[in-house]
């Protein structure tokens, strides 16, 4: 299989920011005196909506305080987001596939969010087009890989979907499109070999290997 389109999620598998979004989720929980998710259960909703993830995180939230929740959340991530590298290696692996592959991003960030994070690391070159949760149906709706195949020309069969949550895996299995898990970001490798991607990877240095053998 030759892979044309490689399109990769943002958190959790390009940058290192699992951990941070757990610790965000928690605090703004903390500020709405609501009861406090473990880690668990905050790291399984990462690249989910908004609604979808509060359903699951803090399910003692009213509906009505979602919107309150979101700012809270948004504030504390703010405070932190120039702390939150890219993992070792990626930066040298995007300019190697740039210049072979055509690359794109699916995310659950917003595009505000989503554009401060490639324009401050100086990385906006290096892809063809993106996706965010508030632009499009949120993952693991297909909707985001659908409209990037769509807008860059690219067929199932040539594109595969890097992510390092279930919902990455789910919503390239709805959009006909490989799946190539990684296991060093928010979901564990059993939950993510549970939904039968190509391979799963756990280093940038192993998903580098996969692509050059695979892709």
């Amino acid at each position: 299989m030759t892979y044309r389109l490689v399109v990769f999620d943002w958190d959790g598998t390009l940058i290192d920011s699992a951990a941070t979004i757990v610790e965000c989720i928690q605090a703004a929980a903390r500020d709405l005196g609501i009861g406090v998710p473990p880690d668990e259960r905050a790291r399984h909703v990462i690249g989910l909506g908004l609604h979808d993830s509060l359903r699951h995180a803090v399910p003692d939230l009213l509906p009505e305080r979602y919107l309150e929740f979101a700012e809270r959340y948004r504030q504390h991530f703010r405070a932190r987001q120039d702390r939150m590298p890219l993992f070792a290696g990626v930066a040298e692996l995007l300019g190697e596939l740039c210049g072979e592959k055509t690359l794109a991003i699916a995310t659950g960030k917003s595009r505000r969010g989503l554009d401060y994070a490639l324009d401050s690391g100086n990385l906006r070159h290096f892809f063809a087009a993106s996706r965010c949760a508030d632009e499009t149906h949120p993952k693991p709706h297909p909707a985001m890989l659908l409209e990037l195949m769509e807008e860059l020309g690219r067929k199932p069969d040539e594109t595969v979907m890097v992510g390092d949550t279930s919902h990455d895996m789910e919503m390239a299995r709805a959009a006909g499109v490989d799946a190539l898990a990684v296991s060093y970001g928010a979901h564990p490798h059993a939950s993510l070999v549970a939904c039968r991607p190509k391979g799963c990877v756990s280093t940038v240095e192993e998903l580098r290997a996969w692509l050059t053998t695979n892709g």
